[in-house]
């Protein structure tokens, strides 16, 4: 056989060989062996059809990996360039390693795997982290409760500030949301510790008590971490007491009753995914159930003045029961100033005008007082009038009593007798 009918065969050969034609395309991530390791740059062999070359940035950016690269290597690159001044394919093991990291976490996200994280840094949305060879972002909204910033009045300061404390620290996360495209990869520690608290949880039931300690106090409540019965000490759960389910009484913030590291009893009033809510009033009789044997629509009673706000006072009758006098109860002339009316922790007299035990609710008056003593006032006033009257009658119109009478007719009498004389 001629050598110009070899070399037409084997033409047909590649031809025929679907893989001749298929030349790796920009961002492709392509198998190779290693030519030459020379300086700052590492060559490879693309299967035969091309030379390709990993330089500078590309290449020691991921040096931990590649440093002890040799000849006859096998790696992966990912294409960056068709071709450069000399004809060669460029590639990158950076590109090659961000893909491979795109992948595993894939898989990781699809079967629901934990993925340890590196913080790098913080911002007042959360945390920077790092896995592999990526970047993504874990709000601080999915943080575990144990790591949550729980900053009274959310100072976003203080936020960061805690939030900075992470750094350099490593957490295990699971996947919350990824696109490759976008490059956009959030992660959640608070799903991990939801996961671990589902065996827990089924352990407890609206209903039951739990008795724990209070591990922080926050504008909106109180943090209480608790074990239920039969679990293990370190099987802890943690729920949360609403400024509204603390005490009957209405109060300003938690710490005005609670205190960090205090002991305790909470009723569990609902369980919501991973969320437990607590009642510690609900443990407590409602003392409003038994307000009318101590108040009546129109008793003048003292209280104190708590709060001052543009639609009234909020005043204490006792520690149990506070009322409100609205605005529209204290004056019947326009206030600019409400503290000419009253201060806080100042004790006033008030009017009971309204009782609402099932609302809570009691309403006050000061403008029901000062309607009262005008009512009093006038009173005394008619009264007055009328003795003014009568000490002014005519004493000539006074009726004469029967001695009057009886002397009248003596002297007519005497009168007539005279005459006829």
């Amino acid at each position: 056989m001629s050598d110009e009918t070899t070399q037409n065969n084997q033409m047909e050969s590649l031809l025929q060989d679907g893989d001749f034609f298929n030349i790796p395309a920009l961002g492709d991530l392509i198998s190779g062996k290693v030519l030459s390791t020379e300086g700052r740059e590492v060559r490879v062999d693309i299967g035969g059809l091309t030379t390709g070359v990993v330089r500078a940035r590309e290449l020691f950016s991921e040096s931990k990996l590649y440093s002890d690269l040799k000849e006859g290597d096998e790696v992966e690159a990912t294409v960056i360039g068709l071709e450069n001044e000399n004809g060669e394919m460029e590639l990158s093991f950076r590109y090659a390693g961000n893909k491979k990291s795109w992948e595993e976490l894939k898989k990781t996200f699809k079967q629901g795997d934990l993925v340890k994280v590196k913080i790098l840094d913080a911002n007042k949305g959360g945390l920077l982290v790092q896995t592999q060879h990526l970047t993504g972002f874990l709000p601080v909204s999915q943080l575990a409760p144990e790591n949550y910033p729980r900053v009274t009045g959310g100072d976003k300061q203080k936020i960061l500030d805690k939030l900075k404390e992470f750094i350099g620290r490593s957490l295990m996360v699971k996947i919350l949301d990824m696109n490759e495209t976008d490059e956009k990869l959030i992660f959640s520690e608070k799903a991990v510790w939801e996961s671990e608290q589902k065996s827990i949880i089924s352990k407890i039931g609206v209903g039951d008590i739990a008795e724990g300690e209070v591990t922080a106090l926050a504008d909106f409540g109180a943090f209480i971490k608790f074990v239920p019965p039969g679990s293990e000490p370190d099987a802890a759960l943690e729920g949360l007491v609403h400024i509204s389910e603390i005490a009957w009484q209405r109060i300003d913030h938690p710490k005005d009753i609670l205190k960090v590291g205090q002991t305790i009893k909470a009723e569990v009033i609902g369980i919501e995914g991973s969320k437990i809510f607590l009642s510690m009033k609900k443990l407590i009789g409602d003392p409003w159930q038994d307000v009318a044997k101590k108040y009546q629509i129109g008793d003048t009673v003292e209280g104190t003045i708590l709060k001052i706000n543009p639609f009234g006072f909020f005043v204490e009758l006792d520690p149990e029961i506070h009322g409100l006098a609205h605005v529209s109860e204290l004056s019947d002339e326009q206030i600019e100033d409400m503290s000419v009316l009253g201060k806080i922790g100042e004790t006033r007299k008030f009017k009971i005008v309204s009782i609402e035990p099932d609302e809570h609710r009691l309403g006050l008056s000061i403008k029901a007082l000062d309607e009262k003593k005008k009512d009093v006032a006038g009173v005394a006033e008619t009264k007055e009038v009328e003795e003014v009257k009568e000490a002014a009658v005519n004493p000539e119109d006074i009726a004469p009593t029967e001695a009057e009478e009886e002397v009248d007719s003596n002297e007519v009498q005497e009168e007539a007798v005279v005459n006829i004389e």
